[in-house]
């Protein structure tokens, strides 16, 4: 067995105080090269602050625009965006520090110069507000979410009931649902996702289902085919909003091949998966 090695409280202490001194620094509170805030007025403190942060947000826009250069095709006919999309895309930009995130707003900045109008100033307020734990949820929400019968609206399938009918006499439930924890989505991220305006608030259900009528169903580009084998039934699922799917475009996941496995599963005893 491993030696367990004890750290006293004493060294957290300052480790966490050299973490504070650095934030500190970062944000133009603490003392650096060439500056010491007690030897400084009040106006120059603020000074020095604002032009940290000045420095930093150009920092973050030079970094969101030199990806989105990269993302861009010489091959492709640019077109002239909106200047007040470009005015407030740019104000809200300047203040992503997270790598990743600036990665996205990057690739937002690439497609709309190729094709404009598909990102709203609605949805790229509601992505600045993201934390990257958040944009993982995002993901990994669209590693399980489908499209059905051609609608391009991504759904999430939580499973089916039944309405009634003489076989429906025989059964211990009437609802058929799938764990998303088993898959690394507790409902709880769920719930998060909702808040910030990804996920619709309420379950949706499709009308009653027709045995004579299959459902198509594209999950992460793998079609597959859903034959009722009787009538009574109705799935049930999770749909994102308009600013979900316009961030969808950025994220082109792998399936979860486990939840595609559980999805086949759920559905084997009372529809045909083609």
């Amino acid at each position: 067995m491993a030696e367990v090695v004890k750290v006293s409280s004493n060294q957290l202490d300052v480790s966490a105080r050299k973490k504070t001194l650095l934030l500190g620094r970062q944000l133009g509170l603490g003392s650096e090269e060439g500056y010491r805030p007690s030897n400084a007025s009040i106006i120059e403190r603020a000074e020095h602050r604002a032009l940290k942060l000045a420095s930093q947000y150009q920092s973050n826009i030079e970094t969101i625009y030199a990806i989105a250069i990269s993302h861009s095709s010489s091959d492709v006919t640019g077109a002239d965006l909106d200047p007040d999309w470009v005015h407030q895309f740019f104000k809200l930009a300047e203040q992503i520090h997270n790598r990743n995130m600036q990665e996205l707003w990057g690739r937002i900045l690439a497609n709309e110069v190729s094709n404009p109008g598909n990102f709203s100033l609605r949805s790229l307020a509601t992505l600045k507000q993201l934390t990257h734990k958040e944009a993982q949820m995002f993901e990994k929400i669209l590693t399980m979410a489908v499209t059905i019968n051609g609608d391009s609206k991504l759904k999430l399938i939580n499973g089916y009931r039944h309405t009634g009918g003489i076989g429906q006499l025989f059964r211990k439930s009437e609802s058929v649902n799938i764990a998303f924890s088993l898959f690394g989505l507790p409902y709880s991220s769920i719930l998060t996702l909702m808040d910030a305006g990804l996920l619709h608030r309420s379950e949706f259900e499709t009308g009653e289902l027709n045995s004579k009528n299959p459902i198509s169903f594209t999950l992460a580009g793998s079609k597959k085919l859903l034959t009722p084998k009787h009538g009574h039934l109705i799935l049930s699922y999770y749909r994102l909003t308009s600013t979900g799917d316009e961030l969808a475009q950025l994220v082109r996941p792998k399936a979860d091949e486990e939840y595609a496995k559980a999805l086949g599963a759920l559905f084997t005893k009372d529809f045909k998966l083609d």
